[in-house]
């Protein structure tokens, strides 16, 4: 388990306090952590970069599946060992009202929910309090972050209104909460001056934004906007383009209104990319109701011919959960032949697992493991020929991809179909003299079932940056 290395600023005093602080989970988690590491600074805790540093560590917690969960106590376990010292936040830390972690760490100085700087916080102040220093605890306006320079999550919403069956988020997040349009916008511009190249935009529901306070009309540079994803997506995508910047959209569910979207988003160059992450989770009307998705009505297969008419060059991500409680053989191969049609481009699969606390536990027609297991097989054999034939079909265009890092001769980056860390990557391999960070023009010369193989598209011995 690696604890989050911040490097401390050099005037802060030998003396002040110091915090580790480690990061599991999801975005949305990466974000919470965030907040509390910037609030942490503002009040001049130091990061400490290893365990044996820190004067108390903050373990941010997953609890969506089982392995999440253990991955998570183990954290936890591994910290106290270290250290002795722990506060625990997060998903998991909300299961029981905190007292599954208790039950097995019954050492941990405290245990929030996610979500919650202010109670970290207030249990940090309780065993580590600090003097606040303002000469010493200078922050920048975007804050702490713990992705790289060039890219960063911008969470709009906090919670989910859906009950999915399979699902124990809503119990752990609460109820959808939108954070307002003007904050969302700010924040977005106050990383943009800070040198983010690409803003992914995080919720549990990001169609719901504005749906809890009913679209009210924010503000944004004196003008009148009503808190609704549209607007907010059509007014993301300008300020990206007065950077020269992407933003890329996440959990995506396919809601009617998002037809609206789709033509807002760029043709090439900056602004909104060409790219939805909507989790569509399986094909069966009847698997959807027992799942209690939204939209599950939808003509989806209509809806992505529709979309991509309109944006040819789009990429869909979604995930899937097979071997739901119930499914049928029939059902599994109703999946597969949606596969086959959508022909989508970046896919996740999981075996369903029977999460603590949720609904679709107590239904009928629990599938054995090998059962599950073996129709995720399947399922991921049928996708990676997809994913090899739609990314085939890019060999030999030229595309603009982000540099996310330099390994030896070549260049790791990413396009506007490669989210980072789930998706795939593209090696430009006569990259080395590019900058991370930076945006460039690449001819593609191979593909596989992931990734794509590029060569700088201008000059043999540099590689031509884009310009937005």
């Amino acid at each position: 388990m690696a604890i989050v290395k911040i490097q401390p600023r050099p005037r802060a005093a030998v003396d002040s306090p110091k915090v580790g602080f480690v990061s599991l989970g999801c975005p949305k988690a990466l974000v919470d952590s965030e907040q509390i590491l910037t609030r942490l600074r503002a009040e001049g805790y130091v990061i400490a970069p290893t365990y044996q540093d820190a004067d108390l560590v903050v373990v941010n917690t997953c609890g969506f599946i089982d392995a999440a969960v253990d991955e998570s106590l183990s954290a936890v376990g591994e910290a106290l060992a270290e250290n002795g010292k722990v506060i625990v936040t997060g998903c998991l830390g909300a299961k029981q009202g905190g007292a599954f972690v208790r039950a097995a760490h019954p050492k941990v100085l405290a245990v929030t929910g996610p979500h919650a700087a202010g109670e970290v916080m207030d249990a940090v102040h309780a065993h580590l309090p600090r003097p606040h220093d303002p000469f010493v605890d200078l922050l920048p306006p975007q804050g702490v972050k713990l992705t790289p320079r060039h890219y960063a999550y911008l969470k709009i919403s906090e919670g989910c209104n859906h009950r999915c069956t399979f699902c124990i988020i809503p119990s752990m997040r609460g109820a959808l909460v939108s954070r307002r349009l003007s904050d969302v916008m700010n924040e977005a511009e106050n990383l943009f001056k800070a040198g983010v190249r690409e803003l992914l935009v995080v919720s549990q529901d990001t169609s719901a934004y504005g749906v809890d306070v009913r679209y009210r009309t924010g503000f944004w540079r004196g003008r009148p906007l009503k808190t609704r994803m549209n607007e907010l997506v059509q007014a993301l995508g300008a300020l990206a383009e007065e950077y020269g910047a992407w933003v890329r959209l996440h959990y995506v569910y396919p809601y009617p209104h998002v037809d609206e979207v789709v033509p807002l988003m760029s043709e090439g160059g900056s602004g909104i990319l060409p790219y939805l992450d909507v989790p569509f989770q399986h094909a069966s009307r009847r698997i959807l109701k027992l799942m209690k998705r939204p939209a599950n009505t939808e003509n989806t297969l209509e809806r992505i011919r529709a979309w991509r008419a309109i944006r040819p060059q789009l990429t869909i991500r979604s995930t899937f959960i097979v071997g739901f409680p119930g499914e049928t053989e029939a059902e599994f191969e109703e999946l597969l032949d949606f596969l086959g049609e959508a022909e989508l481009d970046r896919v996740g699969c999981f075996a369903y697992s029977p999460v603590d606390g949720a609904a679709a536990n107590a239904l009928r027609g629990a599938l054995p493991e090998a059962i599950k297991e073996e129709r995720r097989a399947r399922f991921m054999m049928a996708q990676a020929a997809i994913s090899a034939r739609r990314l085939r079909a890019l060999v030999g265009r030229t595309i603009d991809v982000l540099v996310d890092a330099i390994d030896g001769p070549r260049a790791i980056a990413r396009g506007a179909g490669d989210a980072p860390d789930i998706d795939g990557v593209v090696s430009v391999i006569d990259g080395a003299a590019l900058t991370v960070g930076d945006f460039a023009r690449v001819t593609v010369t191979g593909s596989d079932q992931h990734d794509l193989v590029a060569r700088c598209a201008q000059l043999p011995r540099a590689c031509g940056r884009a310009r937005y």
